[in-house]
């Protein structure tokens, strides 16, 4: 980098290719800040040099080493900076990817700061056609935002998620999603957007007749009702059980509102108790209740 009478600029294309090597020694040495001073070195000599995808390369390099030491929001903080750079230089899988490989890092730490890397990742991809790894990254959004009861935002991303996935005509994928939506919503108590989501997914193909529409229109009559046994019945089928873990849960605690129990007469349980005669003579009493008139 030195400069003198008979070298008037600095050699950073030199000096950055040193400053590799320095950092794969001092990571093997399990030096890793000095690794990352290294790396962050050698991104600075790319930038001069003007090679912008090395340069991003080398912050992410100096990223994991931060990961290395447990500084996790401040390796994010690097790799951030380089997929911005791999944007710029043209190279948005490459941004995307990065991206993806820094929610995967915070996701334990930070889910929220993950859930927005995830969606930048989504937005990349989807910028670029590549609409199943934008799927992919909305998945997982999706699926922190449920575990993390942001609900109001899950039930958005899924919306997204069931868009994309008609739009590549995924049609048995939609119909699952339309289950996760329907499970979010009654979670966020709000039964009518459960019901027009249902509603709104007879338009995709084979949906209507399919057991998934079956299972969820009577999920949906149960939680109207406010019969808790029929609401457990349908989620303690395998379509949900089997469902991703976060999703599952979802419907394995789903209860309805008002007591959950259903709806039966006061007399029920004793009438069942005494047999069909009391039963029969129980209604007559109903009947000549009022037979001389209300007055």
């Amino acid at each position: 980098l030195k400069t003198g009478f008979l070298k008037w600029k600095p050699d950073y294309d030199s000096a950055a290719t040193e400053y590799g090597k320095a950092a794969v020694a001092f990571k093997n040495a399990k030096q890793f800040d000095q690794a990352r001073e290294a790396c962050l070195r050698e991104a600075e000599a790319h930038e001069n040099n003007k090679a912008l995808f090395h340069a991003a390369k080398a912050y992410e390099q100096a990223g994991m080493m931060l990961k290395e030491m447990q500084r996790l929001p401040e390796a994010v903080q690097l790799i951030e900076k380089a997929s911005m750079m791999y944007l710029e230089n043209g190279t948005p899988d490459t941004a995307a990817i990065a991206l993806e490989r820094a929610g995967k890092l915070i996701e334990n730490v930070s889910p929220e700061k993950a859930v927005q890397l995830y969606q930048q990742a989504a937005s990349v991809f989807e910028n670029e056609e590549r609409l199943r790894q934008a799927l992919e990254m909305l998945g997982k959004a999706s699926r922190l935002l449920v575990r993390g009861r942001r609900l109001d935002e899950a039930a958005l991303s899924l919306q997204k998620e069931k868009s994309i996935y008609k739009e590549i005509e995924n049609y048995p994928t939609c119909y699952k999603k339309t289950i996760a939506q329907v499970l979010v919503h009654l979670h966020r108590n709000d039964y009518v957007a459960a019901e027009r989501c249902v509603r709104e997914s007879y338009s995709i193909p084979g949906f209507n007749g399919s057991e998934d529409c079956a299972a969820l229109e009577q999920l949906l009559e149960g939680y109207d009702q406010q019969d808790q046994d029929q609401v457990s019945e349908v989620c303690n089928l395998p379509l949900f059980k089997y469902m991703d873990n976060d999703y599952a849960k979802l419907g394995l605690t789903l209860v309805v509102p008002g007591g959950g129990m259903k709806k039966k007469s006061p007399n029920a349980a004793q009438d069942k108790a005494r047999g069909p005669a009391a039963v029969g003579s129980h209604a007559d009493e109903e009947e000549d209740e009022y037979s001389g008139g209300l007055c």
